[in-house]
């Protein structure tokens, strides 16, 4: 008679998946749902980058896991011409996505250090920092935000500091908006010899004050994190970049072609010719502008609730008394289907988060049904 089999890690129900029953309320309207829920951008991205995609003959060999020489010398260029920061094509490389970067990084640092085995991250975030520090078997523990949304680093317990692996911010916040002092942050890690990574995909669309990265406190014990997808409508390329502390990056870089995380060749063709093109980042920054806006004031007149604008980022992030109860109403109401701020952590129950990544006529259609 065998041994009954210790019980391993069970998935977690995936949070968006929870949202399946509202949808189907949502489609019940005329004209279908209006998804509003996950950051998934509508609009296209320049010819020239679809151009490119079909006419960089890259597709048939394996491309370098480290990113082509042209992807790395893209990213070099343009965080000089955004934040006017020098770093060698040595501190650059490439990852599929930002997404699976978030959710590996940690395994692959608990190999490197193994006398740690703490991720520290936004108490209210996109679920993969957690998710991340668990998939490698680490302790997953959430920094509470400060008034202003940053992150809290006098909130750290020393225990816990001690025993960290990395510190994840995330500036501008998926799903706040908030801003986090990125100095601060840099000097909190250095100080305790904790790599910090910052996760700055939105960093494109920042609303208050100019856009803001970590490497512009040197490149020491840190990593900057970009992606396409969010900057360039490039979310089905899986496009990203990882830039900073040269031992870091370096160990990264090594790492990770074991694992053969590749971006594809014409996805990293396509990408040099994103970065390479600022145009059309103006372009969507008015149109994500425009959108939130309008979505405050519509959903605020309808609810009579105080729906602010953000600090960054393309979400409506606002205190609905009941996030769930708020997603149920809208879908009955408005075909409109968002996030219940509980999927970003036990912080965000009260809250709802709205993605405007939806076209003007289809935002005016919402408000259409809800008679604003």
């Amino acid at each position: 008679m065998s041994e009954p089999r210790a019980e391993g890690f069970v998935p977690p129900p995936y949070p968006y998946d929870q949202l399946d029953r509202l949808a189907a309320r949502c489609a019940e309207h005329d004209g279908g749902i209006v998804d509003l829920s996950i950051g998934t951008p509508c609009d296209p991205p320049p010819p020239a980058v679809i151009a490119a995609l079909s006419t960089s003959d890259s597709e048939r060999g394996y491309p370098p896991s480290i990113g082509t020489a042209a992807l790395r010398s893209a990213v070099q260029r343009w965080i000089s011409r955004r934040f006017d920061i020098d770093v060698t094509l040595d501190q650059v490389a490439a990852c599929v996505g930002t997404k699976e970067f978030v959710a590996t990084t940690p395994h692959y640092l608990r190999l490197r250090t193994p006398s740690r085995d703490t991720v520290l991250y936004p108490a209210v975030a996109y679920p993969t920092y957690e998710m991340g520090a668990i998939l490698a078997g680490c302790r997953p523990v959430a920094v509470p935000p400060r008034p202003d949304g940053g992150i809290d680093l006098a909130a750290i317990d020393p225990a816990d500091a001690a025993r960290a692996l990395m510190l994840w911010v995330n500036s501008p916040s998926n799903p706040t908006g908030a801003l986090s002092d990125l100095d601060a942050a840099a000097a909190w890690g250095r100080a305790r010899g904790v790599p910090v990574f910052s996760d700055e995909c939105y960093v494109e669309f920042t609303w208050d004050g100019r856009p803001r990265t970590v490497l512009e406190t040197g490149l020491d014990g840190v990593v900057a994190v970009h992606s396409l997808s969010k900057r360039s409508n490039l979310a089905g390329l899986r496009v990203g970049c990882y830039a900073g502390d040269t031992e870091l990056v370096t160990y990264l870089k090594e790492v990770r072609k074991h694992v053969g995380m590749l971006v594809p060749g014409p996805a990293q063709a396509a990408g040099v010719v994103a970065l390479d093109d600022d145009e059309h980042v103006h372009v969507q920054r008015d149109r994500y502008r425009r959108r939130l806006e309008r979505l405050a004031d519509v959903l605020g007149t309808w609810s009579g609730i105080d729906v602010p604008l953000p600090a960054g980022g393309f979400y409506l992030w606002f205190d609905a008394r009941d996030g769930w109860a708020f997603a149920e109403r809208l879908a009955a109401e408005g075909g409109a289907l968002v996030s219940p701020g509980d999927f970003y952590g036990a912080g965000g129950a009260h809250n709802v988060r709205v993605a405007v990544v939806q076209p003007d006529e289809r935002i005016d259609q919402v408000a259409r049904r809800l008679g604003v």
